[in-house]
């Protein structure tokens, strides 16, 4: 005891309920805290998942717009080629990365009726555009139909 009639903190009971109190609730809010990042991140999983679907869904739709716009004239409505390889085939869609044909895309193909479509290039489309049609490309793998002369076959129409 200290000479002024004061006790030690250590000797107070109702300090010591008082810090009881407070060590308990900060016991109480880690463990909450620690079972709701689980529970968060289920939930954000769910919620990134449907907001990469829909945004996926918005590259498709844009990139078949600017596809129709820029490209079917020669490589056809989807892809099936005109006068430009048909690109809507297994063999195309499965020996190419969406680098490859981004580059392609934004770059042309010396030598060929291919023009550069990105303005980095020349080109009339900006890198998020040719980037849609990549994506609306990369949507046609799923039911793309075998044509092992893709390079070469040319349909009218």
């Amino acid at each position: 005891m200290s000479g002024h009639g004061l006790t030690p903190a250590g000797d107070d009971p109702a300090l010591q309920r008082s810090l009881r109190r407070w060590m308990v609730a900060g016991a109480v809010i880690l463990v909450i805290m620690v079972a709701a990042f689980p529970l968060y991140r289920a939930v954000d999983s769910s919620r990134r998942n449907d907001a990469l679907s829909s945004q996926q869904s918005a590259l498709v739709t844009s990139g078949q717009h600017l596809w129709s716009l820029n490209c079917a004239a020669c490589h056809g409505d989807h892809g099936q080629g005109i006068s430009a390889p048909a690109l809507n085939s297994q063999q195309f869609l499965g020996s190419v990365t969406d680098e490859q044909i981004l580059r392609i895309i934004s770059a042309g193909i010396s030598g060929t009726a291919m023009p550069a479509w990105s303005n980095e290039f020349g080109g009339p489309l900006t890198a998020q555009e040719t980037a849609a049609i990549v994506g609306y490309l990369r949507s046609l793998q799923r039911k793309a139909p075998s044509v092992p002369d893709w390079r070469t076959r040319f349909v009218k129409g």
